[in-house]
C-alpha cells in the first residue's frame, strides 16, 4: 500500500534542508556490494533520484493522489480494534490523539478501541511528512472520509445480512443496529476479519462540526501514561539483540576536506569495528562507553577555507546574492521619497530539540530497517536507498513518537551514520548524537536582513509597502495590510552555515519585521497600534483575533509603574490567524526585561482538540520567547562557539509569564493546523511592548541578550 502517493504541495523556498548535498557519499563498490549482500542478483535503486526529487518538492510532476481503497487506512480486526495506518508521525505536536478522535467520531466508537500506526514506511500509505501544519487539514481530512466509507460499508453489510431496509440501519457505539429487527453486532463480527474493500467516494457523509460528540472534545493524551512513567521508548531508547554502539569522527569544521586520519589505536582495540569511507569515520563498539573512547583515539587532519562569523552575517547575507528562485508579488515601483524606513534582522538559532537525533540500523542479507527519529520516514526511506545503493522495497524505516523536532528533524544523517556502521559490523548499531553534535552539526533556522518602506496617508492608511527579504525566506511575505501600492520580495543568498525548516519558516522573521514595522508606522501616524490595524485590514478572521486578544488583556493596558510596556502584533500563516498581546517590565539600572504578561487569540477553523490546540498555542509563546529574547548561535571561522545549553540560551521555567489563551471555535470553517503560526506573534508584541516602555526600538532578533541598554 506504501507505494501510493499523495500530490505534493508547494514546498517553501527556505526549506533549505531539501535541497542540500546529500549527507554522505560512499566509496561503495560493486564488489563492496556482493561481499556484503552475498550471492544473487544485485538490484541497484534506479529510480532513487527521480523519486528523491519527488519527496522532497523538488519535482511537482507526482500526479498520484492519496489511496483509494478504505484498506489502506483502516482495518477492523474480529475483536472491534481498528487500526488506523498514517505516514504522518507524532512529535510531541500530540497529533496521535486528534487522529484518533476524527475517526472515532466517523466510525461511532470509542476512542480506546482505536490503535493508530503511525510513521512505519512498511504499514503506512506514503506520506511526504510532518510539517507545515498539514497533518490537520489533510491527514484528519483523510481519515475521517476513511472513516466514514468504512461506516457506510457496515451499514450496507448489516442491512444486507438480515434484510432489512438500509435507512433502519444505524451506527453506534462501535455496532451496527436495527431498531425493527432488534438485530445488532459489532463491527469485528460483520467483518469477520474480511478487509474494507471498497474506495472512498469522492462525496463522503462526514458529520458537521456542530454535531461532533468526539472531535471538539479535550481528550487526554493517547498514551499519555507511557510518556509519564518512562515506558515509552524513544528511537534514542531502541534495543535489539548483540546491537552495538556507533560514533562518528566530525571534522574540526564546517565544508572540510579530510586530508589525513590516523585510525590505528582505535583498530587496535577488542571489539571495537572501524569504518572509513570517503569522509566518513565512524566506530562502533559494545558499549557506548568504549566507542566514544576509540573515536577520540583517531587523529584527523581537514582542510577549510576561511569562513564567516556571527559578527559579519548580515553583511555577508546582504552582499552574496543568488538569482535563484527569487520571487516578488508585485513589480517594482520607486518608493516615495518621504517613506518611512528600517532594516531588521534575525539571527541563526537551533532547534535544541528535547531528544537529539538518533537511529538504530540492522541489516537482514539485503534488507535494511532503520528506527529513528524523523519528520520524514520516506524520505529517508529514500535517503538511505540512494545513499546504499539498494531498492526502496529493502529499506524499512520505523518512527517511534520522538521527543521534539520542531521542523530540524527533516533529514536522516544519524539513520545513515548507523546503517553504515552496522554494515560493516554486521550487527544492528545504534548512533545517538550528543549535545554538541546537535547544536553543531544539525541546520539551524535561517538568518535574515529585511528591509521595509512604507508611507501613510493623512487618514491612517497604508499608501506604499515595500517588504525585502534577504535569505531568511518567503513564508509570511505578504502583508495582510491594504496598501494601495505593494512591492514585496524574497531575495535568496548564498549563506554561511546548514539552514533548513524551523517552527513557523521565515513567517516568524516576516511577521516580526513587519508587526514592529506597523508599530513604528502606527506612532509616527500617531494613532494607537490596535486602531492602525483594524484601519488597515481587510480580513474579517485577522480582526476577530485582534479584537479578542485586546479585549480578554485589557488593551491598551493601566500602566501601574514605570518600566511596564505593552505591545501587540498578529498575523496569518498556514491558515491559522494569530494575536498576541505582550506585557514587559523593564528594570532600568540593569536592563534586564521580563515578560509579565500575554494573551494570544487564535482561530484555525473548527477546533478538534481544545486542549491539545491550547497546549501548542502556549508552546509556541514559550518557544518563541527564546528567539524573541535571547537564542542566537555564536559561530565564527566555520565552528560554532556555543554548541551546549550552558552557553546557548533556551527559555527556562523562570522565563515564563503568565499565559492566557483566547480559542476561537469556528465550525463553520474547515479545521487547520496549529503547529506553526501561533509563535509568529510573540517576538513583535514584546519588541512592541518595549518601545513602550523605553521608547527603545530593537530591529534584531534576539531583542536582549545581554540586557537592554538604555541611554
Amino acid at each position: 500500500m506504501n507505494e501510493q502517493q499523495n500530490i505534493s504541495p508547494a514546498i517553501e523556498p527556505e526549506r533549505y534542508e531539501f535541497r542540500g548535498a546529500r549527507a554522505y557519499i560512499f566509496d561503495l563498490t560493486r564488489r563492496d556490494l556482493f561481499k556484503f549482500l552475498g550471492a544473487g542478483a544485485l538490484i541497484l535503486c534506479t529510480n532513487a533520484k527521480t523519486s528523491a526529487f519527488q519527496e522532497s518538492g523538488r519535482s511537482q510532476s507526482q500526479t498520484n493522489d492519496l489511496p483509494k481503497d478504505i484498506s489502506a487506512w483502516l482495518h477492523i480486526g474480529e475483536n472491534g480494534e481498528v487500526s488506523v495506518f498514517t505516514g504522518k508521525v507524532e512529535v510531541g505536536q500530540n497529533i496521535r490523539t486528534s487522529l484518533t478522535q476524527a475517526v472515532a467520531e466517523e466510525l461511532r466508537m470509542q476512542t480506546s478501541q482505536i490503535r493508530v500506526v503511525m510513521g512505519d514506511t512498511l504499514l503506512t500509505p506514503f506520506d511526504m511528512g510532518t510539517f507545515g501544519s498539514r497533518t490537520t487539514p489533510t491527514m484528519n481530512l483523510q481519515l475521517r472520509k476513511a472513516a466514514a466509507a468504512a461506516r457506510e460499508m457496515l451499514k450496507d453489510l448489516a442491512a444486507q445480512s438480515w434484510n432489512v431496509p438500509r435507512e433502519h440501519v444505524v451506527a453506534g457505539d462501535g455496532k451496527i443496529s436495527d431498531a425493527l429487527s432488534k438485530n445488532s453486532a459489532t463491527y469485528g463480527a460483520l467483518l469477520k476479519g474480511r478487509e474494507l474493500a471498497r474506495l472512498i467516494p469522492d462525496q463522503d457523509p462526514l458529520l458537521p462540526a456542530t454535531e461532533w460528540k468526539v472531535s471538539g472534545k479535550p481528550l487526554p493524551k493517547v498514551d499519555g501514561r507511557a510518556f509519564v512513567t518512562g515506558a515509552h521508548k524513544y528511537p534514542s531508547d531502541q534495543k535489539r539483540p548483540g546491537m552495538l554502539y556507533g560514533k562518528v569522527v566530525r571534522p574540526s569544521k564546517f565544508e572540510t576536506k579530510l586530508v589525513f586520519a590516523d585510525l590505528s589505536a582505535a583498530e587496535k582495540m577488542s571489539g571495537v569495528i572501524v569504518v572509513r569511507d570517503g569522509d566518513f569515520i565512524g566506530v562502533a563498539a559494545p558499549s557506548d562507553e568504549l566507542a566514544s573512547h576509540a573515536a577520540a583515539t583517531i587523529k584527523t587532519d581537514w582542510t577549510a577555507a576561511p569562513q564567516p562569523s556571527s559578527k559579519t552575517v548580515f553583511d555577508y547575507l546582504r552582499n552574496n546574492l543568488e538569482a535563484r528562485e527569487s520571487y516578488n508579488s508585485s513589480s517594482k515601483i520607486s518608493a516615495p521619497a518621504n517613506a518611512l524606513s528600517a532594516t531588521y534582522t534575525v539571527a541563526y538559532i537551533s532547534h535544541a530539540p528535547l531528544e537529539p537525533r538518533a537511529a538504530l540500523a540492522e541489516w537482514d542479507g539485503d534488507k535494511l530497517t532503520v528506527w529513528t527519529g524523523t519528520q520524514r520516514p520516506f524520505g529517508v526511506r529514500e535517503e538511505l536507498a540512494s545513499v546504499f545503493r539498494i531498492s526502496l522495497e529493502n529499506v524499512r524505516v520505523l518512527m517511534p513518537d520522538t521527543g521534539s523536532a520542531y521542523g530540524g528533524k527533516h533529514t536522516g544523517e544519524s539513520a545513515i551514520e548507523a546503517a553504515r556502521l552496522a554494515r560493516a559490523a554486521k550487527k544492528p548499531v545504534k548512533v545517538v548524537w550528543t549535545r554538541k553534535e546537535e547544536f553543531t552539526w544539525a541546520y539551524f533556522r535561517p538568518a535574515g536582513v529585511i528591509d521595509v518602506r512604507a508611507t501613510v496617508g493623512a487618514g491612517g492608511q497604508l499608501e506604499y509597502w515595500e517588504f525585502t527579504n534577504f535569505n531568511s525566506g518567503g513564508s509570511g511575505l505578504n502583508t495582510p495590510y491594504a496598501a494601495e501600492v505593494r512591492n514585496e520580495q524574497f531575495q535568496p543568498t548564498k549563506y554561511p552555515l546548514r539552514q533548513g525548516s524551523y517552527r513557523g519558516l521565515a513567517a516568524t522573521a516576516n511577521h516580526f519585521a513587519r508587526e514592529s514595522f506597523m508599530d513604528e508606522l502606527a506612532h509616527q501616524a500617531k494613532l494607537d497600534p490596535l486602531e492602525f490595524r483594524l484601519r488597515n485590514l481587510r480580513d474579517e478572521r485577522l480582526k476577530a483575533v485582534f479584537e479578542a486578544a485586546a479585549k480578554k488583556f485589557g488593551w491598551p493596558g493601566n500602566k501601574k509603574s514605570s518600566g511596564r510596556g505593552f505591545g501587540i502584533a498578529g498575523g496569518v500563516e498556514k491558515g491559522g490567524y494569530i494575536a498576541t498581546c505582550a506585557e514587559i517590565a523593564v528594570e532600568r539600572a540593569t536592563g534586564a526585561v521580563r515578560v509579565v504578561r500575554i494573551v494570544s487569540a487564535f482561530e484555525c477553523g473548527a477546533i478538534v482538540n481544545p486542549e491539545g490546540l491550547r497546549n501548542q498555542v502556549e508552546g509556541s509563546n514559550i518557544m518563541g520567547l527564546g528567539g524573541a529574547l535571547f537564542e542566537a548561535i555564536e559561530f565564527e571561522d566555520g565552528r560554532i562557539l556555543n554548541a551546549a545549553f550552558s552557553k546557548y540560551r533556551v527559555p527556562r521555567f523562570q522565563d515564563v509569564p503568565q499565559i492566557e489563551i483566547v480559542l476561537i471555535d469556528r465550525k463553520d470553517l474547515p479545521s487547520a493546523g496549529a503547529g506553526e503560526t501561533p509563535i509568529v506573534g510573540i517576538a513583535p508584541a514584546i519588541g512592541n511592548a518595549i518601545f513602550d516602555a523605553t521608547g527603545t526600538r530593537l530591529r534584531s532578533l534576539p531583542m536582549v541578550p545581554n540586557g537592554l541598554r538604555i541611554s
